[in-house]
């Protein structure tokens, strides 16, 4: 699937075979709110975990130690199907487009039933300079790291 293609997919059509990165996130108890279901607000906290503790396995290297930080400058979430604790939990990270200081990535959280997302997001990083807080380019660690996320030939579309 192409940039554009996955950028404009059916979040519902999405499968775990379109992303090539599968993390477990666990749920706590906490995460429940009182309609019995992962509060809205916890599918973030989900995808940060995700997103920065596979840098971190990744690249080999602390990235909170790095002189350039990513922090997040836009995220978005499309809920599809309600999770639940104590269900496992696994996050699919994707590539959508990589800039000179900036990665955004394609996320989904998957239920322990089924193919299906139960929600699909989207996450920008804007790697910035620790100090000064102007936008620096990516890091090479970290650029090494995304190609782990880059689509590959045969992967379903």
């Amino acid at each position: 699937m192409t940039e554009r293609e996955f950028a404009g997919a059916d979040p519902a059509g999405l499968r775990r075979a379109d992303f090539p990165v599968l993390r477990p996130v666990p749920l706590r108890w906490n995460d429940d709110d009182t309609y019995g279901h992962v509060n809205n607000a916890v599918h973030y906290l989900l995808f940060d975990s995700a997103v920065n503790g596979w840098l971190i396995e990744a690249s080999g290297t602390d990235i909170r130690r790095l002189p350039a930080i990513g922090i997040v400058a836009e995220t978005g979430c499309r809920y599809l199907a309600e999770l639940r604790f104590p269900e496992s939990v696994t996050c699919g990270l994707a590539l959508e487009r990589l800039g000179r200081s900036s990665v955004t990535y394609r996320l989904a959280l998957f239920g322990e039933a089924g193919e299906s997302p139960a929600a699909v997001g989207r996450f920008v990083h804007v790697y910035v300079d620790a100090g000064s807080r102007r936008p620096v380019p990516v890091p090479a660690e970290v650029r090494r790291a995304l190609t782990q996320l880059e689509p590959t030939p045969g992967r379903a579309p």
